[in-house]
C-alpha cells in the first residue's frame, strides 16, 4: 500500500469514528454541564429559610446561565430532619436546612451551640456565626466524617416555652412533659429546668399536643405560629430564653466534590448572601409571628430567665467542659 492510499484510509476511517464518538460524547458533555440541586426544608413555604433558600437558587442559576438550578421542597415533603441528613450524606439530597439538634450526633463541634444560655442575647450569636468562630465550625462539618459541607448558618430566634398551663418558674414545669429535638443534650436542659424531656421529631408534635402525649413544647414563635401548634392546646407562651440555636445548611458532599472548584467559591459566596437574607426576613417577619399569635389568643409571659440559668448550670458544666476555650472566645465576642 503506497502512502497516499494510506492517508486517505485513515481520512476515511476517521470521517466514520469521530462522528460516532461525537454522537457518545456530547450527551455525556450535556448532563455533566447541567446539574439540578434538591433543596429541602421542614418548615413551609414562605418561611424566612425556605425564601432564602429559593433566593439563592435563582442567583445560582442566573450566575451559571442554567447550567445549575435548585428545585426547593418545603414543609418537610422529604422526611424529618435526621432523615434529610441522611439523604444528604449518600447523595439522594443536595441541600438540607437542618437545626443542630439533629447534626450535633454526627458533628460533635457544632454542640457548643447547642448549650442551654451560651449566647448573652441574639444580637451575640449573630456576631458569633458571622465571624471566625462560625467560619471554624462550618470548617468542621466539612471536614467531618458525616460526607456533609458546611454552607451557611440562619437565625432561628430564640427558643421559649408554650404550654397547656402557665410557666413563670421552674416550679411551675414540674411534671409537665416538654417536646425537644433528639439529642440528650436537650432532653437533660429540660429536666434540669424541671420539666421532663420528651424527644419526638417536628411533624409529630402537633398531634402529640391535641392528645395529651406532651403538655408542651418549645421552639420560636415563627415555628409555633407557621405550624399552628397554638390550636392544638398551647396557650401561653413563657420567654425563657434558654436556647438561642442557629441553624445550618449543608450540602451533600457527594455532590460537592463533583462541582468545579469556581463552582464550589460561587456557591459559598451566595450560601453567605442567602445567610444575610434570611436574617433580614427573619427579622421582618417575626414582630407580625408574635402580634398574629396575640390575636389567637397566646399569652406571652416575661419572667425572670435567672433560676433557669442556674439551674442548667449541671448541663453547660457536663458538656460545655470539651469547649473551654471555645466558650471563653464566644463569650469575647462584642
Amino acid at each position: 500500500m503506497n502512502t497516499s492510499h494510506a492517508i486517505r484510509r485513515c481520512f476515511a476511517c476517521a470521517a466514520i469514528i469521530l462522528p460516532l464518538l461525537a454522537a457518545v460524547a456530547l450527551p455525556r458533555l450535556a448532563a455533566a454541564q447541567t446539574l439540578t440541586l434538591k433543596a429541602a426544608d421542614v418548615n413551609p413555604a414562605g418561611y424566612p429559610n425556605v425564601v432564602a433558600l429559593e433566593s439563592m437558587g435563582k442567583k445560582l442559576e442566573a450566575a451559571t446561565h442554567g447550567r445549575i438550578t435548585l428545585k426547593m421542597f418545603p414543609g418537610g415533603v422529604l422526611g424529618s430532619e435526621k432523615e434529610m441528613l441522611e439523604q444528604a450524606q449518600v447523595g439522594g439530597l443536595q441541600i438540607a436546612r437542618v437545626s443542630l439538634g439533629v447534626l450535633g450526633p454526627l458533628v460533635p463541634e457544632v454542640n457548643v451551640f447547642n448549650l442551654p444560655f451560651v449566647f448573652r442575647d441574639e444580637q451575640h450569636m449573630r456576631q458569633v456565626i458571622d465571624g471566625p468562630v462560625g467560619d471554624e465550625l462550618l470548617e468542621a462539618v466539612s471536614k467531618s466524617p458525616a460526607r456533609l459541607v458546611g454552607l451557611g448558618w440562619m437565625d432561628s430566634g430564640t427558643r421559649n416555652l408554650y404550654t397547656k398551663r402557665p410557666v413563670r418558674s421552674t416550679d411551675d414545669l414540674k411534671g409537665q412533659k416538654i417536646r425537644m429535638m433528639g439529642n440528650p443534650l436537650f432532653i437533660e436542659t429540660m429536666n434540669a429546668m424541671g420539666g421532663n424531656g420528651i424527644a419526638m421529631g417536628a411533624g409529630e408534635v402537633f398531634s402529640a399536643l391535641q392528645t395529651g402525649v406532651i403538655d408542651g413544647a418549645e421552639n420560636n414563635p415563627a415555628v409555633f405560629f407557621t405550624s399552628r401548634q397554638y390550636n392544638a392546646g398551647p396557650r401561653y407562651y413563657s420567654l425563657t430564653r434558654h436556647l438561642i440555636i442557629p441553624e445550618i445548611f449543608v450540602m451533600s458532599k457527594v455532590t460537592w466534590d463533583k462541582l468545579s472548584p469556581a463552582d464550589q467559591v460561587l456557591l459559598k459566596k451566595l450560601a453567605r448572601e442567602a445567610q444575610l437574607e434570611q436574617r433580614a426576613l427573619w427579622d421582618r417577619n417575626m414582630a407580625d409571628y408574635v402580634a398574629r399569635l396575640k390575636e389567637a389568643g397566646v399569652e406571652f409571659i416575661d419572667l425572670d430567665t435567672t433560676p433557669f440559668f442556674e439551674a442548667t448550670a449541671p448541663v453547660r458544666a457536663k458538656y460545655g467542659a470539651q469547649f473551654d476555650r471555645l466558650l471563653k472566645r464566644i463569650a469575647d465576642v462584642r
